[in-house]
């Protein structure tokens, strides 16, 4: 790898930042992302950045005000240190679900973040599977947005029976991407039809596609709290599926999440390591993760070498 090129991590996924660095075959650069003695964040690069091509990897994830706030600081350091280009690699971008304004006097926080991170000195954002396509549109500086879709069908192809399954959006805003999975699987589609009374609740209304002695597989761009996951694989199952399995790219999986999983009709659930485990997700029989670090290492590469970086889902 060129020496022009620095990598650099916050608290969030330090794991995840390492995976790629081996693949880069270089190394994570010091730096020093501490606290004060009142809770304010302090960031000290360690590393001589001036005109280097800076890679800042970094998921919001949870805690997202204090991860947030360690990569906009750590841009900003870069960026008074001289740095050529600061790319800021986020695998899991955190407020994205708020990104319209769908009632009245609330937040599109999506764009807010969006301001923040180009204010703070980003020349370019590196991310995967935004909540919505358009959030690209927030930004005034480039957005490379990679999928997982390879790399969790190459997943599922290997550890669930796809002979005679059907992919099944959770809800019709996911129906490109679940349609997407089955056109590459090779399976049919199904759609399930529901209505969300309230934050981080779903009622399940009916299922539209056949479903019946078939094996299910739900896919979705994120688990949270897996109440809307749980609930689809009930319907589906007992709308005649003989297995019900899932796969997501972002395992957010807070509160109840793991529980939930554990206690569902769900057999497996494969997501991505673009959040690090909890400890609830890492006890969990049902629940398991694969790397996203060579896809992120190549989108890297191919920003650094100034190449293609739409190639990598051709």
């Amino acid at each position: 790898m060129s020496s022009d090129i620095k990598l650099f991590s916050g608290n969030s996924n330090p794991e995840l930042a390492r995976r790629i660095a081996e693949r880069l075959r270089t190394q994570v650069g010091p730096a020093k992302v501490g606290r004060f003695s009142d809770g304010e964040i302090n960031v000290e690069i360690g590393d001589n950045v001036r005109g280097r091509d800076v890679f800042l990897i970094q998921s919001t994830s949870a805690p997202a005000n204090d991860h947030l706030m360690e990569l906009l600081i750590m841009g900003d350091a870069c960026k008074r240190a001289s740095a050529g280009r600061i790319t800021a690699v986020i695998p899991y971008y955190g407020y994205a679900r708020q990104d319209r304004k769908a009632r009245p006097r609330v937040p599109i926080t999506a764009k807010l973040v969006a301001d923040l991170l180009s204010a703070s000195g980003m020349d370019r954002i590196l991310t995967m599977e935004l909540h919505a396509g358009q959030i690209q549109g927030f930004f005034d500086i480039p957005v490379d947005n990679l999928f997982s879709n390879t790399l969790l069908c190459d997943t599922i192809s290997r550890t669930m029976p796809t002979e005679n399954a059907v992919v099944v959006s959770p809800d019709a805003g996911g129906v490109e991407r679940a349609r997407s999975f089955a056109k590459r699987l090779g399976c049919g589609l199904a759609i399930i039809d529901k209505r969300r009374p309230g934050p981080n609740e779903a009622e399940i209304m009916h299922i539209i596609g056949d479903v019946k002695g078939r094996t299910a597989i739900l896919v979705d761009d994120m688990i949270d709290t897996a109440g809307t996951l749980t609930k689809a694989a009930q319907a589906v199952h007992q709308a005649g599926a003989t297995e019900v399995h899932a796969a997501a790219t972002h395992g957010v999986l807070s509160g109840p999440a793991a529980g939930r999983i554990s206690e569902s009709v769900l057999k497996s659930v494969i997501v991505t390591d673009s959040i690090p485990a909890n400890t609830a997700t890492q006890s969990a029989a049902k629940i398991r993760s694969v790397s996203v670090a060579d896809l992120f290492a190549d989108a890297i590469r191919a920003i650094h070498h100034h190449d293609s970086v739409s190639r990598l889902f051709d």
